[in-house]
């Protein structure tokens, strides 16, 4: 009889393990359904085994104290049912009854949770449906059936937490376990919420630039659309950081240790806006410099010039200020005074501007060729200093320290304001196209130049670029056997390369015709 007494103590308490163990079984499973532990299933599963191996090694050492008990009670010689059953009488009758209340309704709320899930599933999977056919277009599938399953998971997980704060109510459980389980809850809710919000808002985004871009037409403002498309991943990042900030910030609320932390949450949400907006802003300011320096279609190439080099200008005073001002205003947000920084700035601004010389000259010389027009972007030039490599090519930019010079062959020139030296620009009001030819002695000069002048007027009449005839400037020298005649063609600036090579071979072409013959290895040199 002791013996059945013994057995039946240690089942009950192998049948509570048993419990627990499924308990923790279901817990883990919910931890797992979460997504922002999907990338910890090794460590949740090691720490679930860890859980389970302390819970069955206390087991076995409940049942070695039950068994030593019980032994220790027959050797005293007692009786240990009786010794049982005058423990359990010591327990009030309406413990049990409470007991059986409790048990009664924490089933009822388990089969309700169910019955409740099973409802939730089919509503929204026909919910996910009709939002799969709203439209086909811009719909997408994938993420639509994934914004539903996760809300599915989150509604299940919700539910199943509050059963478990019921069921501790009902059962009569010590306060601080249901109080703990509602913190547990809230923090599940407001991260599944937060999780659900950042999938909608992706998905949100998604649907309006797909839209934008399908209704945008020049005679809306959607046609700038195109043109500022390349925020969106931007805004998309920044919403992210937004959400999560929120998302950190709730979840902290509910922790009293660590509540006051909670307030640098709104501090941070206020600098990802005072970035996001400033950046937005640099964006529009210069779309809007773009379209009102650009609105008239009846500009002179140089005045396209002109606003094409201040463009680039003021882009980088603009982004200058805009980097400022929002520095000045994280410090504000931080409660900073940024008086005391920039007074210490500018003291070491002092101290590096009279080491930095060679960059204040560069400054200095930037402005001035702005200022006095020496180039703009899109002119020819040629510059540098006498002793040292010259560049040339069409102008790209023109910035602070820099000017960027795209050689003919390709090849992109970087040299610094300061020593731009004496500058040569091919690109100012017109240039002359000089090509100088080697005709032999013996022959007709003024045949050659009724030639050539010939070849100037028909060369003005098909290419636009050609401003006057060719005119032939006279006998530039006189070798051993030939005569260097030097011609010159007025064309538009920058034009000037092209229409010498024009026409070194119409001069060629037309003289052999002529029967005229050019001397041997003869070179046409250009200057």
């Amino acid at each position: 009889m002791n013996l059945l007494i013994i057995l039946a103590e240690v089942g009950i308490l192998i049948i509570v393990f048993l419990l627990l163990r499924w308990l923790v079984g279901k817990l883990f499973k919910l931890l797992v359904r979460l997504s922002i532990l999907k990338g910890d299933d090794l460590k949740i599963k090691i720490l679930r085994r860890n859980i389970t191996g302390l819970l069955l090694l206390s087991c076995i050492v409940l049942c070695i104290l039950i068994v030593g008990a019980n032994g220790y009670l027959i050797y005293r010689g007692e009786n240990p049912q009786q010794y049982t059953i005058a423990l359990i009488r010591r327990i009030p009758s309406g413990f049990w009854v409470t007991l059986g209340i409790g048990l009664a309704q924490s089933i009822g709320v388990v089969i309700a949770a169910v019955i409740t899930l099973k409802v939730i599933k089919h509503w929204l999977k026909i919910a996910s449906n009709r939002a799969k056919n709203l439209d086909q277009n811009t719909a997408d599938d994938e993420s639509i059936d994934a914004f539903f399953t996760a809300l599915n998971q989150r509604i299940r997980g919700g539910i199943w937490l509050w059963v478990l704060i019921a069921c501790t109510q009902f059962l009569k459980l010590p306060a601080v376990a249901p109080e703990y389980l509602y913190i547990a809850l809230r923090i599940y809710l407001i991260i599944g919420v937060g999780l659900l919000i950042l999938k909608a808002v992706a998905g949100i985004v998604d649907i309006l630039d797909v839209l934008s871009v399908r209704y945008s037409s020049p005679d809306n403002l959607l046609r700038f659309y195109d043109r500022l498309q390349h925020l969106i991943p931007f805004l998309k990042r920044c919403l992210e950081f937004v959400i999560y900030v929120c998302t950190v910030t709730l979840v902290v609320q509910q922790v009293q240790l660590i509540a006051k932390l909670a307030t640098f949450g709104l501090k941070i949400i206020k600098i990802i806006a005072i970035i996001f907006i400033s950046r937005v802003m640099f964006e529009v300011i210069y779309l809007l410099l773009e379209e009102v320096l650009f609105k008239d279609q009846d500009l002179t190439d140089t005045q396209k010039s002109r606003r094409l080099t201040m463009i680039p200008l003021f882009r980088s005073l603009l982004q200058y200020l805009i980097y400022f001002s929002v520095a000045v205003s994280i410090l504000y947000i931080l409660d900073i005074n940024p008086t005391p920084i920039l007074a210490g700035a500018g003291i070491v601004g002092i101290a590096v501007g009279l080491g930095a010389q060679t960059l204040i000259n560069d400054i200095v010389c930037g402005f001035f060729i702005l200022f006095e027009n020496y180039y703009l972007v899109g002119d020819y030039i040629e510059a540098g200093k006498a002793e040292d490599k010259t560049v040339e090519g069409t102008v790209e930019s023109i910035e602070l320290r820099t000017t960027r010079i795209r050689h003919p062959n390709g090849q992109l020139q970087i040299i610094r304001n300061g020593d731009i030296g004496s500058i040569t620009n091919y690109s100012k009001q017109y240039i002359f196209a000089v090509v100088e030819v080697y005709v032999p002695y013996n022959s007709n000069l003024t045949h050659i130049y009724q030639v050539i002048e010939e070849i100037g007027q028909q060369l003005k009449t098909n290419d636009p670029d050609v401003l006057e005839p060719t005119l032939v400037d006279g006998v530039e020298s006189m070798g051993e056997s030939n005569l260097l005649l030097r011609t010159l063609t007025k064309v538009k600036p920058g034009k000037h390369i092209q229409i010498q090579r024009s026409l070194r071979k119409m001069f060629m072409d037309t003289l052999l015709m002529e029967g005229i013959l050019l001397p041997a290895g003869n070179e046409n040199r250009e200057n």
